[in-house]
């Protein structure tokens, strides 16, 4: 069987599993330029080099939803009998038309959630002590420049109170921030509403899955009702938030600034306005992406390509 690993931005995928007895190629990055290539060239993108075909292979590993697999795609790969996303949901897959085209999905276990916490943490302190501003200044010869935001007596808003949110708020209350959470089930339990949190926390970070019912969670109205000086994170998913929307708020000063990790278009195109956005400190998506996390998605990935070989799959994913 012949292995793609695609999106590779480090080219480390070879380092984290033992691939060996295996004929595999690792692309450094496809990304959205799967979708756009059918045909000979279907492949070709990101780092993969002019004319890259994907074609001939059996085996795809794709690495969370950085490249798309929409039905399009799949019908158009004839010799791909499985494909493993790393992690074991992948909105960006159409599990029903793999089903259709006779290719098993499987997935991997996911990596410690600490990663993920430590980077809405990490995107916090920055952003309130202006980290990076001041970093380019004092390389600069400047000195002093910004007017830090101290947390300790702050109100922490934590959106979603699941596996990512609850030790999120944890390290709050070890800040001495005045911790308050809400999802919908808690609003219906009679805890605090989400215009409440809204209104009164300095800062707001995001811990929910995209769903229809979450897409645009965050929107106009709800911007609007933050205060001028807090902060918006979201290490989740980028259609969370009305982007267009943020960027207003951003720009009018009517919030104090976001630290991002995630966008509604991944890799960010070049002419993005997020590359000139004020008030904001940006990461490329990197929540997960620590070595612990790439270990334990190449080696599951590796073990979940000789379980189909052996005629075993593990750790299927179906359409529902």
């Amino acid at each position: 069987m012949r292995v793609a690993v695609l999106d590779d931005y480090q080219q480390v995928a070879s380092g984290y599993a033992d691939w060996s007895g295996l004929d595999v190629m690792f692309f450094a990055g496809l990304g959205a330029g799967l979708g756009a290539g059918l045909g000979a060239g279907l492949g070709a993108g990101l780092g993969a080099g002019p004319g890259a075909d994907l074609t001939p292979f059996d085996v795809i590993v794709a690495m969370r939803e950085r490249t798309p697999f929409p039905a399009e795609v799949l019908d158009r790969l004839p010799n791909l009998r499985l494909l493993v996303t790393t992690g074991m949901k992948n909105a960006a897959i159409d599990l029903a038309a793999a089903q259709r085209n006779g290719i098993v999905v499987c997935g991997t276990r996911s990596g410690p959630p600490g990663a993920v916490v430590e980077l809405t943490w990490g995107l916090i302190l920055g952003l309130s002590r202006h980290l990076v501003a001041e970093d380019q200044q004092i390389r600069a010869g400047g000195w002093q420049h910004t007017v830090g935001l101290s947390l300790s007596g702050r109100r922490l808003g934590v959106i979603g109170l699941g596996r990512l949110g609850t030790p999120v708020a944890a390290v709050g209350a070890a800040f001495g921030m005045d911790v308050v959470t809400w999802s919908r089930s808690l609003e219906k339990a009679g805890e605090i509403t989400k215009d409440e949190l809204l209104a009164t926390s300095d800062v707001v970070t995001l811990h929910v899955p995209l769903t229809p019912a979450s897409r645009g969670l965050i929107g106009r109205a709800d911007l609007a009702r933050m205060k001028p000086s807090a902060l918006l994170i979201n290490t989740s998913r980028g259609p969370l938030v009305d982007e267009a929307a943020l960027l207003e708020a951003l720009y009018a000063g009517t919030i104090g600034g976001a630290g991002l990790d995630v966008f509604d278009i991944e890799p960010l195109p070049a002419d993005s306005p997020w590359r000139s956005a004020p008030r904001t400190l940006l990461a490329p998506h990197l929540g997960y992406v620590t070595g612990a996390t790439y270990e334990v998605f190449f080696t599951d990935a590796v073990e979940d390509i000789r379980a189909f070989a052996a005629g075993h799959p593990i750790r299927t994913l179906a359409s529902s």
